[in-house]
């Protein structure tokens, strides 16, 4: 699906949403080159596998936030992570970087990304901000509706609270 078919998406399923076109935005920095109107909704994305490539996972966190891999594979149990190379992201959800997203999820053929969401996209507003698989535009949705649409995919998804490593000590954010 490109930007144009999840816009398409959207609208036939009567999600409530928003689009804001802007320039391309690669990283966090670029977007402070832009206006948005949700700036507490906007999201990071991290695209990420296990050590021998089984396992694909997309972290969605608060674009504020910073993700700590050790805590979070020993959270949830996982083999040793690294970032996924721009050649597995190509083929698993049909993505470019500088374009992740958790609407890429909806072009895993096989189900192979298992998607984490940051659970403080569910405090008021309860908005998520996401680039339609295009990073040109941000569409924001209720984050409800963004878990949804993802495990109607069949694929899985989690709610999860962000913790960080001090002393030894896994605390949450």
């Amino acid at each position: 699906m490109d930007k144009q078919d999840i816009y398409a998406y959207l609208k036939e399923k009567g999600i409530w949403h928003e689009i804001t076109e802007h320039k391309a935005v690669y990283n966090m920095s670029g977007l402070s080159e832009i206006h948005i109107p949700y700036p507490e909704a906007n999201a990071k994305n991290l695209f990420l596998r296990d050590d021998k490539k089984r396992n694909y996972y997309l972290i969605t966190v608060r674009g504020d936030k910073r993700v700590d891999l050790k805590a979070f594979r020993h959270r949830y149990n996982t083999r040793p992570l690294s970032f996924a190379s721009e050649e597995e992201l190509m083929a698993v959800m049909n993505l470019k970087p500088g374009s992740v997203t958790p609407f890429g999820i909806l072009n895993d053929r096989e189900q192979k990304v298992h998607a984490f969401l940051d659970r403080d996209f569910l405090n008021p507003p309860g908005l998520i901000g996401v680039h339609p698989n295009d990073n040109t535009a941000t569409v924001w949705l209720k984050t409800g509706d963004l878990a949804d649409i993802i495990k109607e995919h069949g694929s899985q998804v989690e709610f999860m609270q962000m913790f960080y490593t001090y002393e030894g000590k896994q605390l949450p954010i």
